[in-house]
């Protein structure tokens, strides 16, 4: 794209320079904000900018977490046509757009790259999940664009800074930023885009925790496992260790895989029996993996939703206007007058209605369309009940209507499916179509040729029981008509505690096989899959609606994050089906072990004098040589490695969000920055530092399920974030940006070529 030029003979003020913005952190947003800030530098006119974007790793556009140099075995959790670059259609206000073939999607991006080069790694299909280097090679791609776009603006200059950024001072006339060498930089102002970093274990208590034990048993504490061939290199984690992974979510799968795979082990395809791990022999000797939970995150389901979220669930009961009325009429008031919204609390004003939304969308999909009208007017009365106050107990309690629905179908359904009784006559006693509702449970349950076969019996007044008999489902689910139940417990917990290790790891690898089965079936098809894709993807966003802003109470959320953050982590945030094979095969070699079942605890054991984990459920436990801290850490200053954010707050620039607590109860301070509404934080006496923006991570405290890459089509909340800053950036240089408001200073750097990495 070209952006509008500024008139170049337009003159400026002598002595005037111009306005200064950093960008500290240079990952995907800083991709996003520099797409946005070229295709609008139109509005720059005759003014000057300065741009300075710091990346400490170099890899700008990408950052670390998308490095394109990270091992090969790590996978993005997004299909390749869900993420995208830049600014697009669905994005109200914003600005100019880029033409069709300057803004690909991934897959496009991807389709275009295995044309040029012919590399396997690039050619995929809009469904297929890409490898997270392939990210980052396009996010590195698609910046170098946006930066060579804005570096053509006669007004602009973009110098790229490979240093970390440890402090940010205010001066009277602006900002200093300092970075790691003593070097300082002015600005007018700082765009923070910092992404996820990691705790110092010395300021952490959990981290601190696991460390002492390792460094007691004379094991290697790992606190953070990226970049995992330099930190989980063979000098760390070599043949003959045993690894203990804390933590078995994304980044303990990434771990894991680059511990074998990454390490020249292979998978081969066994027919009817599905993946097989062959080893290399430079494979640590074991990886122990284990959790609070005892639960790899779920497979993925392959995705048949269009590409731009139309086809996404839009929510029968779980609606912003349900949480608005159930806040009207059970909220209680905020602690303090700062605040003027009620606050919910989440267990018992929300879960019931995520627990009903995914129960009804579950049947509706076992059962299909033709159900849904009774399954939604038997839930009806007990829901708008809720809305008004009602509480019936547990997260369930809203669903013994629906539960009634569902035993009315299974009741007529049964006979005409057995040839006991003849479909009209079945017809004749209920409203809803029996003959519809029984080709959908058939198609779902057993597959599209036994529908077939099944549509040719009722054709026919034949029993169609006889041409299931024998048949199991494909999909791995239940074939009786009484089978496939909902249950909230079962769905966050299909693993109960097991008396051993070798009895967790069976029942853990049969659901992990069931999963992959529901998988495949697909987010629209399979009942598990399409509740939990449905509704802790689809209305996430709800979800936030409900809790974010201090939208419950402090002790809720505090269970919110501890609790549920998992749930939604397993049930809808998990990895991509081709992922979870290998891991359930590696599982299966015996290589990784995953026997030690929830609540597992490191500790150091002065019998032995080892660091050592275990199972109090299975009786697992198992001497460690490592012990890696694969997890995310939420965001926290306090306790963050990096020194940048801990100065920002002892010098008073920032200050963290609290949600404030009744009585005696402690407030609750999950990490995050207090900003307002256009993303400048609050410093400690309250005032605004409006010098500052801060979008990502350190908003988690106020907000949740902030870290997603750009999607397409669908106005993502990502862009809109950044068409925030993007407006009040351009009216504080209109305000500031006057001829002489920005004298000349002899402390300016010397102009190299735009675009440049300086060092």
């Amino acid at each position: 794209m070209t952006t509008a030029q500024a008139d170049p003979t337009r003159p400026t003020s002598a002595g005037a320079r111009p306005y200064r913005l950093a960008l500290i952190g240079g990952g995907p947003r800083a991709t996003y904000a520099v797409e946005r800030l070229s295709a609008t530098l139109g509005r720059l006119g005759g003014r000057g900018l300065q741009v300075r974007v710091f990346e400490r790793t170099g890899d700008f556009g990408a950052g670390q977490a998308h490095s394109p140099g990270q091992t090969r075995t790590s996978y993005l959790n997004r299909i390749g046509c869900q993420v995208s670059f830049a600014a697009d259609e669905t994005v109200s206000g914003a600005g100019p757009l880029r033409p069709r073939e300057e803004r690909p999607t991934l897959h496009e991006w991807c389709r275009r790259r295995f044309e040029e080069t012919g590399d396997p790694d690039f050619d995929l299909q809009p469904e297929d999940w890409p490898r997270r280097y392939v990210h980052g090679l396009a996010l590195s791609d698609m910046f170098r664009a946006f930066a060579a776009d804005l570096c053509r603006h006669p007004g602009a200059e973009l110098h790229l800074h490979r240093e970390e950024v440890v402090d940010v001072e205010p001066l009277d006339d602006g900002l200093r930023v300092v970075t790691a060498s003593g070097a300082a930089y002015p600005a007018d102002e700082v765009l923070l885009l910092t992404g996820h970093s990691h705790h110092d274990p010395r300021l952490s208590a959990q981290g601190a925790r696991l460390a002492e034990a390792a460094v007691l048993g004379g094991a290697v504490h790992v606190p953070h496992p990226y970049p995992l061939d330099r930190v989980l290199g063979p000098d760390v984690a070599g043949p003959g260790a045993v690894v203990g992974l804390a933590g078995m979510g994304l980044t303990a799968m990434d771990a894991v895989l680059h511990l074998t795979e990454g390490r020249g082990g292979s998978f081969e395809e066994v027919p009817g029996r599905g993946l097989r791990y062959r080893p290399s022999g430079d494979e640590p000797a074991a990886i122990v993996a284990f959790s609070g939970s005892g639960l790899f995150t779920f497979a993925r389901p392959d995705n048949r939703k269009p590409g731009d979220g139309s086809g996404d669930h839009p929510g029968t009961f779980l609606t912003r206007e349900a949480v608005d009325l159930v806040r009207a009429n059970s909220g209680r008031p905020y602690p303090t007058t700062d605040r003027v919204r009620a606050q919910l609390d989440f267990d018992r004003d929300v879960l019931p209605l995520v627990v009903l939304e995914m129960a009804h969308l579950y049947y509706t999909t076992l059962f299909g369309p033709g159900a849904a009208l009774l399954l939604t007017q038997r839930a009806m009365p007990s829901y708008v009940a809720f809305l008004a106050g009602a509480r019936p107990g547990g997260e369930d309690g809203l669903l013994p209507a629906l539960e009634g629905a569902v035993a009315e179908l299974t009741r007529t359904l049964g006979p005409v499916l057995r040839g006991e009784q003849a479909l009209f006559e079945a017809q004749k006693a209920v409203v809803w179509p029996v003959r519809e509702v029984l080709l959908h449970w058939v198609r779902t349950v057993y597959g599209a040729p036994a529908q077939y076969e099944v549509r040719g019996c009722l054709d026919r007044s034949l029993p169609p029981a006889c041409v299931l008999e024998g048949r199991t489902s494909p999909s791995r689910l239940d074939t009786s008509l009484e089978g496939n139940r909902f249950d909230w417990h079962t769905a966050v917990r299909p693993v109960g505690p097991a008396g051993s290790a070798e009895k967790y790891r069976d029942e853990l690898l049969r659901f992990m096989a069931r999963d992959q089965a529901w998988a495949r079936q697909g987010n629209l098809d399979n009942p598990h899959k399409a509740a939990s894709d449905g509704v802790w993807r689809d209305l996430r966003s709800v979800i936030s609606y409900a809790v974010d802003d201090a939208g419950v109470t402090a002790a809720s959320q505090r269970t919110f994050l501890r609790r549920h953050t998992g749930h939604h982590n397993r049930l809808a945030n998990g990895a991509a089906p081709e992922v979870m094979a290998k891991i359930t095969a590696l599982i299966e070699h015996g290589l990784l072990d995953a026997g030690t079942g929830p609540q597992a605890r490191v500790r150091y054991d002065a019998g032995s004098g080892r660091t050592v984990v275990e199972g109090p459920h299975t009786g697992a436990r198992r001497a460690l040589d490592v012990v890696v801290e694969a997890r995310m850490h939420p965001f926290d200053p306090r306790a963050d490695v990096r020194p940048l954010y801990r100065n920002l707050l002892d010098r008073g620039l920032v200050r963290m969000w609290r949600n404030h607590a009744r009585g005696d109860e402690d407030d609750f301070l999950p990490g995050g920055l207090e900003l307002t509404a256009d993303f400048s934080p609050l410093r400690a006496d309250g005032s605004v530092e409006s010098r500052l923006t801060v979008l990502g991570a350190p908003a988690e405290g106020a907000r949740s399920f902030l870290l997603s890459a750009l999607r397409p089509d669908a106005d993502h909340y990502v862009m809109r974030d950044v068409l925030v800053w993007l407006e009040g950036f351009w009216a504080r240089l209109a305000r500031g940006g006057e001829i002489g408001r920005f004298p000349a200073s002899s402390s300016e750097s010397p102009v190299i070529e735009c675009g440049q990495v300086e060092r």
